[in-house]
């Protein structure tokens, strides 16, 4: 149960990353519930995911950073950003080799957690944040005094917040979780669901704007792992074995290959059956017309992954378009 949770969250903070990044919002928020479910189920969290739910959670304050009404933390005082701004803590002291772009986002939320304050007129809880944010190190002075400045000036157009905006604040993030992204494709999840994907015929092909015969797919698939299996034996049989050991892989060849030879064929006679006798609804024809006016013509796996259509393969679809511009 341990090591599925630690796989769910990994991939749930892939998908975190990879929404904010995209600016996908509703799918962004579908996945903060989740994420948020998770994290609060935990009863403590293991060392080698600290850095992950840290991302996460400044992740989800980042994306409500300018709602001052939503609060995160007890102290209804604490904006979003402020809240962000403690997990951005602790993310720099997961990520020590990282200081000059530590450096550049910490400023980037202090400077906007108080230009957030200011854009709605709350110039007094502006000041009372800047108290907050900054301790009496020297390093923090100028920009402290500037920020100050920028206050009693009741101006949240001023050229220092202006150049230090909140949307250079998203793209320093995009940036820093770019790594991130890259590293959690290789999430057991996702290494996972991609070959199931991929065997259903919807891979990258859908990526792609490619058709693949999904029949041919699994077929491939399955001399490919008969192929395997030769070469697993041939490398074998140069070695002991026991009795039992051959036995056990010669059923798992044999009996695996035949099974999976038996399923493609048996699979090949429903799609085909299904391709005679299966009549268009006209809600299908809707549904295909819809795929084509956002997508457009000749893009049928994306049409296919997003429309409802009853077992349906993405060259059935481009048929059917030649069909109904005769007809039309």
């Amino acid at each position: 149960e341990a090591v599925a949770a630690d796989w769910v969250l990994e991939f749930v903070c892939y998908c975190l990353c990879r929404h904010f990044k995209e600016g996908c919002a509703a799918e962004f928020r579908r996945w903060r519930d989740v994420a948020e479910a998770l994290i609060n189920g935990l009863p403590k969290i293991p060392t080698h995911q600290k850095k992950m739910v840290y991302l996460c959670q400044l992740l989800i304050r980042i994306a409500k950073g300018k709602t001052l009404e939503c609060h995160f933390e007890n102290d209804e005082r604490i904006s979003p950003l402020e809240s962000a701004l403690s997990f951005w803590t602790l993310l720099e002291r997961e990520d020590i080799k990282l200081e000059k772009p530590h450096e550049d986002i910490r400023r980037l939320i202090q400077i906007q957690i108080v230009a957030v304050h200011m854009e709605n007129g709350y110039f007094k809880e502006a000041a009372e944040v800047l108290e907050r944010l900054f301790t009496d190190s020297e390093s923090d002075k100028p920009l402290r005094v500037k920020l100050a400045t920028v206050i009693k000036s009741k101006d949240p157009y001023v050229p220092l917040l202006q150049t230090f905006s909140y949307d250079l604040l998203t793209s320093k993030i995009m940036s820093y979780i770019e790594p991130f992204i890259k590293r959690m494709e290789t999430n057991f999840l996702i290494q996972a669901a991609t070959k199931y994907v991929e065997s259903e015929g919807l891979g990258a092909t859908a990526l792609q704007n490619k058709t693949v015969n999904e029949n041919d797919k699994r077929n491939l698939e399955t001399n490919q792992r008969f192929i395997l299996s030769i070469i697993l034996l041939r490398g074998m049989l140069g070695q002991k074995l026991t009795t039992s050991t051959f036995s056990i892989f010669k059923f798992w060849l044999f009996y695996g290959c035949l099974n999976s030879l038996q399923n493609v064929e048996k699979h090949g006679e429903a799609l085909a059956c299904g391709r005679r006798r299966q009549r268009w609804t006209y809600k299908e024809d809707l549904q295909l017309k819809s795929g084509i006016r956002e997508f457009g013509v000749g893009n049928w796996a994306k049409i296919l992954v997003h429309g409802d259509f009853n077992n349906r393969t993405s060259v059935m679809l481009k048929d059917r378009w030649r069909t109904l511009c005769r007809i039309e």
